[in-house]
């Protein structure tokens, strides 16, 4: 990823992430723009959200997300247009790195904890 891409992808984050919450974000709700990927023309954004909600499912968020989208791609170019000829179209994904990092400590215990049993039994 050239300089100009990595400086408009984290321009983008920013700014989704602030019209997510002012705008898109129910109450009781938290919505983090965790990463954003550029195509190398600038075409398409890959938007990575994390929702973190108490008494929603996190799916209606995300299909709320997704059917607003035009309007969120809108108010991004009002926040943008000077910056590019031509406003990214949005992609929005779940991100499950949180899963994935808590799937692989637990993979990382299970195996500690059979090293550790394998030793003591090797010791008797």
């Amino acid at each position: 990823m050239s300089i100009r891409t990595k400086r408009l992808a984290s321009v983008i984050q920013k700014d989704l992430g602030q019209i997510l919450q002012q705008s898109y974000q129910p109450s009781g709700t938290f919505i983090t723009v965790t990463q954003v990927r550029l195509t190398d023309d600038l075409s398409i954004a890959k938007v990575y959200l994390s929702v973190f909600t108490q008494d929603r499912d996190p799916q209606s968020i995300y299909q709320f997300i997704d059917d607003n989208q035009d309007r969120i791609r809108y108010d991004l170019a009002s926040k943008i247009k000077n910056q590019v000829r031509r406003i990214p179209e949005l992609l929005f994904f779940e991100d499950d790195t949180a899963e994935y990092v808590n799937k692989m400590e637990k993979l990382f215990t299970k195996v500690k904890e059979q090293r550790s049993g394998n030793e003591s039994s090797g010791n008797d």
